[in-house]
């Protein structure tokens, strides 16, 4: 098994040790879909592949 893998696990073991002993599967679900929204979106800013605020507004006609 790589490091890649057993990273993978180790942050999964830890997820699930951190829910509530009345989870469920959905709860698990939901979980595993916000760590894996934050670490997108932790690369993509560490990779510089963001869109400021302004840009944004300008884009969808909102104002500030």
């Amino acid at each position: 098994m790589n490091a890649s893998a057993r990273n993978f696990k180790q942050k999964a073991h830890e997820l699930i040790d951190q829910l509530p002993d009345a989870a469920d599967w959905k709860d698990l679900a939901e979980e595993a879909l916000v760590r894996q929204d934050i670490e997108e979106a932790l690369r993509d800013s560490d990779e510089n592949n963001v869109i400021d605020n302004d840009e944004v507004r300008r884009r969808f006609g909102l104002k500030e």
